[in-house]
């Protein structure tokens, strides 16, 4: 399938589309920047799936991956200057979503 990069909704879509995304970005900008703190704040998601939506905004240069030469590899992920720049646009869509929660909960759980 084609990727539609037309206008400036397409293009977020892409780069934050999967369902743990956003939450990553949140949680990574809260300092939760170990893997493993990571799977900690969203127990719901695989290792797996979150590995491959990390590794999908590292590939957008929306955080930055640091491996540290130690044994075990110490690996910690944090906000690049672009990645940083989403952290109100997010906030605003989690004010907006407690705004309508009532609403939205219930045609949610229709």
């Amino acid at each position: 399938m084609p990727i539609n990069l037309n206008c400036g909704l397409d293009l977020i879509a892409e780069v934050l589309y999967g369902k743990w995304k956003i939450r990553l970005l949140w949680f990574i900008n809260e300092g939760h920047k170990r893997p493993s703190e990571l799977q900690r704040k969203i127990p719901d998601a695989s290792r797996r799936v979150l590995n491959m939506q990390l590794n999908e905004l590292e590939a957008h240069e929306l955080i930055v991956k640091k491996i540290y030469p130690v044994v075990p590899p110490k690996v910690e992920y944090s906000l690049t200057e672009l990645g940083k720049t989403l952290i109100p646009v997010i906030d605003k869509l989690g004010q907006w979503a407690d705004d309508h929660e009532d609403h939205l909960r219930h045609v949610i759980l229709k």
